[in-house]
């Protein structure tokens, strides 16, 4: 399969410079959650605003991308993205290819050479299936369409970019644990006048610590992202410290921190199985992962570029 294939390619409207984020940001808050990848998972939603209501004051939610994949049934569609669009969102490359009927793109998911061409295809295949459900909901779909691509905030004084993919692409990769490069990311934070990027998209998480800032790539909301768990991720970006983060960075006055999404595993995986049963392009793709976790452990997410300051880490991984 050829880069230029759908599921594969990068289209040109998905790309943008790091000078765009050198502007005032739009969101101000004391406490921030980064919400990437949540999947169509219900109940890691849910999970995600129970963690929310422990906080004073309440935090910001910012839904960077792909909340919707596997949720295909109308009413839940429906019902996940009335939330979320209920509260801060940018459209990943799943809803960038919900929201219209062609084809080049597939998925929008830009897969890597590394990545098989079957899972590239069954991405397709999902996206394809999502896409049928979302055209009975075409003033959602439209909405979808219109979200920004990426955001600045504010948290304590420190700014952030706030994307789905990474400081050049909807879809890119390099803020992945595989694709990390660090003379680029930190012409990146140069660029971008930022001090922190919050992303998401490459499915796996890692929390990257460079010269100039730190890179929060928060893997998945709504699937495992460690070996042997059943609990997503979201990035936490606070004034204060939370005592249950799984492992963080401190970023002058702010905590870059990680939580655990503890959501209802037995009611999700019967949810998926009933949406996707075995054999369907999900279920091929991701259901061993929803079960088991990837072969991926906390001690792989969290990372220092060889030249970086030894910064003081907040709530070393336990998971």
């Amino acid at each position: 399969m050829s880069a230029a294939a759908p599921g594969r390619n990068c289209p040109l409207a998905y790309r943008y410079s790091p000078e765009v984020f050198r502007r005032p940001p739009e969101i101000e808050a004391e406490t921030l959650y980064a919400i990437g990848g949540l999947y169509g998972n219900p109940f890691a939603l849910a999970s995600i605003l129970a963690l929310a209501a422990q906080e004073t004051p309440a935090p910001t939610l910012v839904f960077n991308g792909d909340f919707n994949w596997f949720d295909v049934e109308p009413g839940g569609f429906a019902a996940l993205n009335a939330e979320v669009l209920g509260h801060v969102a940018l459209r990943g490359n799943v809803e960038t290819e919900v929201a219209h009927d062609g084809d080049e793109a597939g998925c929008g998911c830009a897969y890597p050479e590394y990545v098989g061409d079957a899972d590239v295809e069954r991405s397709n295949a999902i996206l394809g299936r999502l896409r049928a459900t979302a055209r009975g909901f075409p003033d959602l779909r439209a909405r979808l369409g219109a979200l920004p691509m990426h955001a600045v905030a504010a948290v304590g004084g420190v700014r952030i970019a706030i994307v789905h993919g990474d400081a050049w692409s909807l879809a890119g990769w390099r803020f992945g644990a595989a694709d990390l490069a660090e003379a680029a990311i930190e012409r990146a934070f140069d660029a971008a006048d930022v001090s922190v990027f919050a992303s998401s998209h490459t499915c796996l998480p890692v929390t990257y610590r460079s010269a100039r800032g730190v890179i929060a790539n928060n893997g998945a909301a709504g699937m495992p992202n460690f070996r042997g768990t059943r609990y997503g991720l979201v990035t936490r970006i606070a004034t204060a410290a939370r005592a249950d983060a799984l492992y963080g960075e401190r970023v002058g006055p702010v905590v870059v921190e990680t939580l655990a999404v503890r959501y209802d595993h037995a009611r999700w995986r019967a949810h998926f199985d009933r949406l996707w049963p075995a054999g369907s392009p999900a279920a091929v793709s991701y259901r061993k992962r929803i079960t088991d976790g990837p072969g991926y452990d906390p001690g792989q997410a969290v990372r220092r570029a060889v030249r970086s300051p030894a910064a003081p880490r907040q709530n070393a991984a336990t998971a």
